[in-house]
C-alpha cells in the first residue's frame, strides 16, 4: 500500500497586529489579525523531522510585525502582498505564500459634532477579509467581509414554495428579511499590479456599497434571489472582479402570536430566533473568468 503526503503547508495564525500612523496630531489606526502559511519544498520536516528548510512561524509573526512597521499599512490587501511577495522571494524552499487578513474597523469619536484626532471607537461587527496567494501561477487577490449583519422591515416574500407532508410554513408576501451576510470577490490578477492601497480601499468600500444596495431595494421573492442581484451587480459594476461567493445565513423573525391577550399583531413584534437558520450561499462568476488556482484554498478550512 502507498501512502503519500500532500496538501501540506504551515504558518503563523492569527497575529494581532494595531499599526498606529502618529505622523501628526491626528493619527491613523489598522487593526489587523494576520495568517501567514506557506508552500513549498517541506516534505522532510513531515517525513523525517528535517527541519533545516523550515522558516519558524515565529520568524514569520517577526516579519509582520516589521513589516507594519517599515512597510506601513497602506490597506490589507497591499499589506497583504508585500508580505506575501517578501516570503516567497527571500525564502528559498517556498513556492507559495497565503496570507489571510481580518480587519476591525474604528471610527473617529465625535466630540462635540467634530472627530477626534485620536480616540477612536470600534465599529459594529462587520470584518473586513483578505486573502493574498503567491505562487507560480502568479498573484491572487481575494477581498472580502463577515457578519456584515443587515435587515428590511419589508419587501420580502416567499411563497409558491414545495410543499409535502411535513411542511408547516405558511407563506408570506410580506415578511422581514435579515442575515450576517459573508461574502469573498476574487480580483483579475490582472488588475492587481500597481494597485495603490487608496485603491484596494476605493473597491472594498464600493462593493459593500453596492451589495447593501441591492439588499435593500430589491423586491425579493427569496434570499437566493437577493444573493444573486448582489453577486451580479458587483460584477458588472467593476470589471476588476472576476468571481463573488457569498455566504448568508436566514436570520428568521416570527411574527408573535399576541391574539391570547386581544391584541392584533400586523408584523410589527416578531420572535427573533437565531438558530437553526436557512444558510443560503451562492458563486457568481464571470464566463471567462482566469482559473483561480488556489487562490481559494484557506489556511485553516472554513468557508473559502
Amino acid at each position: 500500500m502507498a501512502i503519500t503526503l500532500s496538501g501540506d503547508q504551515y504558518g503563523k495564525a492569527e497575529t494581532h497586529l494595531v499599526r498606529i500612523v502618529r505622523d501628526t496630531a491626528r493619527h491613523e489606526i489598522r487593526d489587523l489579525t494576520v495568517t501567514t502559511a506557506l508552500r513549498g519544498d517541506f516534505a522532510d520536516a513531515y517525513l523525517v523531522g528535517d527541519q533545516s528548510k523550515v522558516l519558524p512561524t515565529d520568524t514569520q509573526k517577526n516579519t509582520v510585525y516589521a513589516f507594519a512597521k517599515s512597510r506601513g499599512v497602506a490597506s490589507p490587501e497591499s499589506f497583504g502582498l508585500e508580505l506575501a511577495r517578501h516570503l516567497v522571494a527571500e525564502t528559498a524552499p517556498v513556492s507559495g505564500a497565503r496570507i489571510e487578513i481580518q480587519e476591525d474597523a474604528w471610527e473617529r469619536i465625535l466630540v462635540d459634532g467634530a472627530e477626534h484626532d485620536h480616540s477612536f471607537v470600534r465599529r459594529g461587527t462587520e470584518t473586513r477579509t483578505v486573502a493574498v496567494t503567491v505562487d507560480a501561477s502568479g498573484e491572487h487577490v481575494i477581498g472580502g467581509l463577515r457578519d456584515l449583519t443587515i435587515l428590511k422591515s419589508t419587501g420580502s416574500e416567499f411563497h409558491d414554495f414545495l410543499v409535502d407532508e411535513y411542511t408547516t410554513l405558511e407563506p408570506t408576501s410580506d415578511r422581514v428579511m435579515a442575515t450576517a451576510l459573508e461574502a469573498r470577490w476574487r480580483f483579475d490578477p490582472a488588475a492587481v499590479a500597481g494597485r495603490s492601497g487608496a485603491d484596494w480601499d476605493a473597491s472594498y468600500a464600493r462593493i459593500r456599497a453596492i451589495l447593501l444596495r441591492e439588499f435593500a431595494t430589491l423586491q425579493s421573492l427569496a434570499l437566493q434571489q437577493t444573493l444573486w442581484h448582489m453577486g451580479r451587480a458587483v460584477l458588472i459594476e467593476l470589471p476588476e472582479v472576476v468571481e463573488i461567493r457569498m455566504a448568508a445565513p436566514n436570520k428568521h423573525h416570527f411574527v408573535v402570536d399576541l391574539s391570547r391577550f386581544g391584541l392584533e399583531n400586523p408584523n410589527e413584534v416578531f420572535h427573533a430566533d437565531d438558530r437553526p437558520y436557512g444558510l443560503i450561499e451562492a458563486q457568481v462568476a464571470r464566463d471567462d473568468a482566469p482559473p483561480a488556482g488556489e487562490a481559494w484554498r484557506t489556511t485553516a478550512g472554513g468557508f473559502a
